[in-house]
């Protein structure tokens, strides 16, 4: 039986302002992979296979050094989290070429939007005013960097939104695991699923990668393994709303990236539509905090 870790407020916080640096990295390495700046441009679906295939050999190897104990995996909610994970990363790897990181990130800060509105259906749960004006806040700050006032939504915004779907779909049976499997065997049956998914979705657009690109998908996958690993890691120290608001520096770290790296820096309506989200998302998350608070018994 899995033994949930002590709470650790302070490494909580740690592994998740690490995990948004390591995430952040994962997507300016596949914006450099599918705009061509290492040589031919990649499809996504062979970004995402590079970034399971590499995750999956990295997870497993601290696994082996680790040992962790492992318990009976519920495979069927594995199987769904990981093809909607998978499905998440792909569109966002996609998004991530057509628009600057900064928009592409706070597009797919709507996943908690999307996992409490898919929640009413599929978990029965109950949504009161304030997680309503939640969401439409987020909402409404997502339209913002969308820019709609050119008659044309950018491809990349609504990849990114298809990504915050896909995500927040991914909640659900996260929340059906949590608590009840060791971080390491969920890091490795997830990876180890994608891996499956990502390479039957591969085989039709596979093209030789450069030596660079090799070395860009590898480190690629490494960054995404430990992300996940310090990220799942922090969410066992530490409760959701308190480490959400650290995740949220991934927007910092991305925006730093691409200005840094491409020479893209956010614009005003950027940054305005990035807060908005940030504002909605981050007050849903508190009071989703506040309402489990609440239903713990006393």
């Amino acid at each position: 039986m899995f033994t949930p870790r002590a709470p650790n407020p302070a490494l909580a916080a740690l592994l998740t302002l690490l995990a948004a640096a390591l995430l952040a990295g994962t997507t300016l390495l596949a914006k450099a992979l599918g705009t061509g700046a290492l040589g031919p441009a990649l499809s996504p679906f062979q970004i995402s296979h590079g970034r399971f295939l590499f995750a999956l050999l990295g997870i497993s190897a601290m696994a082996a050094l680790i040992r962790p104990r492992f318990t009976r995996p519920d495979l069927a909610t594995h199987a769904r989290r990981s093809a909607l994970g998978w499905g998440g990363v792909t569109l966002m790897f996609a998004a991530a070429a057509f628009i600057p990181l900064s928009d592409a990130t706070a597009i797919s800060f709507l996943n908690p939007v999307f996992g409490m509105l898919l929640a009413i259906p599929l978990l029965g749960e109950r949504v009161g005013p304030i997680r309503w004006a939640a969401a439409a806040t987020a909402l409404v700050g997502a339209v913002i960097p969308m820019r709609p006032g050119g008659g044309v939504i950018e491809t990349g915004a609504l990849l990114a939104l298809g990504a915050a779907v896909c995500l927040g779909g991914e909640l659900i049976f996260i929340k059906r695991l949590s608590g009840r499997e060791d971080p390491w065997q969920i890091l490795l049956v997830n990876n180890a699923i994608g891996l499956g998914i990502a390479t039957l979705a591969v085989l039709r657009v596979w093209t030789a990668p450069t030596p660079a690109q090799w070395a860009a998908l590898a480190a690629l996958g490494l960054l995404m393994a430990l992300a996940q690993t310090a990220f799942v890691n922090a969410m066992a120290r530490g409760d959701a709303s308190f480490v959400a608001p650290f995740f949220y520096t991934t927007l910092i770290f991305a925006a730093l990236y691409d200005g840094v790296i491409f020479g893209i820096w956010p614009d005003a309506i950027s940054v305005a539509g990035a807060a908005v989200i940030v504002a909605g998302a981050g007050l849903l998350l508190w009071r989703e905090g506040r309402r489990r608070v609440a239903q713990r018994p006393l």
